[in-house]
C-alpha cells in the first residue's frame, strides 16, 4: 500500500467513527451532492492517483457539465468515490478550525452543512466530536512536498480529462 492509500484508509476510519457518533443528525447519502461543487482543485499527489486509477475515463469520457463536480455521472453519484480527494472524503461533518488573528490571538471556528444542523449546535460540540482541519491537510502537503520535489501545484479535477462538456 502506498502513502495516499494509507492515508486515505486513515482517514476514511476516522471519517468513519465520527459518521458513527453523528448519524442521527448525518442526511447526507448517495445522490447528495451539494458539497460536490465545480472548480475543486486537488494536489498532484491525488491526481496521479486518479490519473491511475481513472485513465479510460479521462481519456474517454466527458466531464460532468460545469457547475458541479466533475466526475459526478447522470445519476449524481461520484464516479471515482473509491478514489475521491481527500477533501471529499470529509464532507458533511461537523469541522473544527483555528484562524490566527492580526493581533496574534487565535479563534476557534466550527461549520457542518446546512442539511445536517440539527441536534446539538456545531459551536457546542466538543472538538473531539469534530473533524479538525488541519493535521490530515498538513500531510497531505508534505505527501506533494515529497513526491513533486517542492513543487505545490494544484489541478482543476475538470481539466484532467482530455475531452471537455460544454
Amino acid at each position: 500500500m502506498n502513502k495516499l492509500e494509507a492515508f486515505y484508509r486513515d482517514i476514511d476510519e476516522r471519517v468513519n467513527a465520527l459518521t458513527h457518533l453523528h448519524a442521527s443528525r448525518l442526511h447526507c447519502n448517495a445522490g447528495c451532492c451539494d458539497c460536490c461543487i465545480d472548480d475543486l482543485t486537488v494536489y498532484e499527489v491525488e491526481a496521479d492517483a486518479i490519473r491511475n486509477y481513472h485513465a479510460d475515463m479521462l481519456e474517454h469520457s466527458l466531464p460532468h457539465p460545469t457547475g458541479a463536480c466533475a466526475f459526478l455521472n447522470n445519476n449524481d453519484l461520484c464516479s471515482i468515490y473509491e478514489h475521491r480527494p481527500y477533501v471529499c472524503r470529509t464532507q458533511g461533518l461537523p469541522l473544527h478550525w483555528l484562524n490566527e488573528n492580526d493581533d496574534g490571538t487565535v479563534m476557534g471556528f466550527r461549520d457542518i452543512c446546512p442539511k445536517n444542523d440539527d441536534g446539538i449546535a456545531v459551536e457546542a460540540l466538543p472538538e473531539d466530536r469534530c473533524w479538525v482541519i488541519g493535521p490530515a491537510e498538513e500531510k497531505l502537503t508534505m505527501m506533494q512536498y515529497v513526491q513533486e520535489n517542492g513543487v505545490m501545484t494544484r489541478i482543476r479535477l475538470r481539466d484532467m480529462f482530455k475531452q471537455q462538456s460544454d
